[in-house]
């Protein structure tokens, strides 16, 4: 295998990186492919990640999803509807051009505003006038007061309006209007193969210490192990659950890991009457769908055995879940009543006869194929736990471009998702995942169950025009409350990341999961 994976990665960087100056050059494995090198056309964590090599926002986050100066040097509210960001003198787009708050306000109105979108950001840019004050100062309203601004604004990319107004995402993908201010130019990006980057030498903030970095789509893990080991690779993400102890025994190797912001889920059809995936056992339609009643969703859940998915799929390289977050981020609840669901598969049939479904019914489960740490292997689990208590169900999955165009067009009934707050709080994943779907008005972007609960809507809605954080807490707590006890989704577990290096070199591991160039150290 290992020979296999030098050849393949031979032939393709051998010109890129030149071996004279291998201390200078990086090459990345990545474990799920970037869609596109438009940074604003899918809000999704490849993408995201690959985005932050070449554009800036105008505020950074840290390793800790912290907010920290980016293209904005400060900014502060004037009252409670209007903030104030300056910018940074003297930045330069990498094609000479210099960097003012017309980009900025052209960025944001793009945004939200990219043609088939499959996930867009118009969930952090709605409800939101950006205006130029002078060159270097922007001010955003809001029509009420907005206190998760400066989050929101670390998730949007500044491009350059010179090189991308009237620009296509194609005009992204070849390269023509991929012109950031970022530590990295774009060089090359082969959708499915590889994006080719060189080091911006007149970066304005921290020069990279990389010269050139390739990174790799290398969906498999054992090909990704077989590389690193080989010496093809320098550093590759989502290491194996299977082969973390070994690499960690390997004196050739490092391997950094942390709890990530991304929970693994299970979204449903909570609209259709007739649900597409869900029948009888003889695979005839129901009168009814099944999943829009509470005690079925109920039953789900306590049929699916989490700690033996974490012990056994994970490798232990997990943490059950009953929320959208982790307990240390904002907006998690203590509520004991959303600790993880026991596994009780007779509790779980009890709930299906009183649903009225005594028999059980069939079902077939989606998902993709190499996007999440073991996204296959948990379904293959997860069909015959459900099998047992009556839903007899059967698993599909498809590679991660196919599963959310579909999943995003609606033709799922049951599907297996991951999603990471971009925010580091949990009203991101409440709005989009959740949140009644109003593409106008920028929520539910994500809701590809079209989940509806006017309360939590409410809730959300008081929650994000409260600038108290201990009372927004509360109304965001009461949020996930009350959609995670209505199984608006099905939480499964919470990743934990794991990256692994060639040794000399380590990985400053991120909650946001991002596998960044300029978070790989020399040791």
């Amino acid at each position: 295998m290992a020979s296999i994976a030098r050849a393949a990665l031979g032939g393709l960087f051998g010109c890129f990186l030149a071996t004279t100056a291998a201390a200078q050059d990086l090459t990345i494995a990545l474990a799920a492919a970037p869609t596109s090198a438009d940074p604003h056309y899918h809000n999704l964590g490849p993408n995201n990640a690959q985005s932050r090599h070449i554009f800036d926002r105008l505020v950074d986050s840290d390793e800790k999803q912290r907010p920290i100066p980016g293209l904005a040097m400060s900014w502060r509210a004037l009252d409670e509807n209007v903030w104030e960001f300056k910018l940074r003198q003297g930045v330069k787009f990498h094609d000479g051009t210099p960097f003012t708050a017309d980009d900025v306000v052209f960025s944001f109105e793009r945004a939200g505003n990219v043609p088939n979108s499959p996930s867009s950001f118009g969930l952090y840019t709605k409800g939101k006038a950006v205006a130029k004050v002078d060159d270097h100062t922007v001010r955003i309203a809001t029509p009420a007061p907005y206190p998760l601004m400066v989050n929101e604004v670390a998730t949007i990319a500044i491009v350059s309006k010179k090189r991308a107004e009237g620009a296509s995402t194609e005009d992204y993908n070849a390269g023509r209007a991929a012109i950031g201010t970022g530590p990295f130019r774009l060089v090359e990006f082969k959708s499915g193969e590889h994006t080719l980057l060189e080091a911006n030498v007149d970066y304005w903030g921290t020069k990279p210490i990389w010269r050139k970095v390739a990174l790799k789509p290398i969906v498999s893990g054992p090909s990704r192990v077989a590389a690193l080991l080989a010496g093809d690779v320098d550093l590759i993400e989502e290491a194996p659950t299977t082969d973390i102890e070994f690499l960690k025994k390997d004196p050739k190797i490092s391997v950094s890991q942390g709890l990530s912001n991304r929970v693994i889920y299970l979204h449903m059809d909570h609209q259709n009457d007739n649900s597409p995936a869900v029948t009888d056992k003889s695979g005839k339609a129901l009168a009814k769908n099944p999943l829009k009643d509470l005690r079925v969703r109920k039953a789900i859940s306590k049929a699916i055995n989490r700690d033996a998915i974490v012990a056994r799929v994970m490798e232990g390289v997990a943490v059950p879940a009953g929320q959208f977050l982790a307990e240390g981020f904002f907006g998690h609840s203590p509520d004991p009543r959303l600790a993880p669901e026991k596994y009780d598969p007779e509790g779980a049939k009890k709930l299906l006869a009183d649903a009225g479904y005594p028999s059980g019914f069939a079902m077939t489960i989606h998902g993709p194929s190499g996007r999440y740490i073991n996204d296959a292997k948990i379904l293959e689990a997860i069909a015959p736990m459900l099998s047992r208590v009556g839903i007899e169900t059967k698993v599909e999955v498809y590679p991660f471009n196919v599963f959310i165009s579909r999943a995003t067009k609606l033709e799922f009934s049951f599907f297996l998702v991951g999603w990471g707050s971009g925010t580091g709080e949990v009203s991101s994943p409440l709005r989009s995942l959740v949140g009644t779907y109003d593409k106008d008005f920028g929520r539910g972007a994500s809701n590809r169950g079209r989940y509806s609960n006017p309360a939590l809507d409410k809730l959300l809605d008081e929650a994000l025009a409260t600038i108290d954080d201990g009372k927004r807490e509360k109304l965001l707590q009461q949020a996930v409350e009350l959609s995670i006890l209505d199984l608006g989704i099905i939480p499964l577990h919470y990743q934990v990341n794991s990256w692994a290096a060639k040794k000399g070199l380590r990985y400053a591991v991120r909650t946001d999961e991002a596998t960044l160039a300029m978070s790989v150290e020399r040791q």
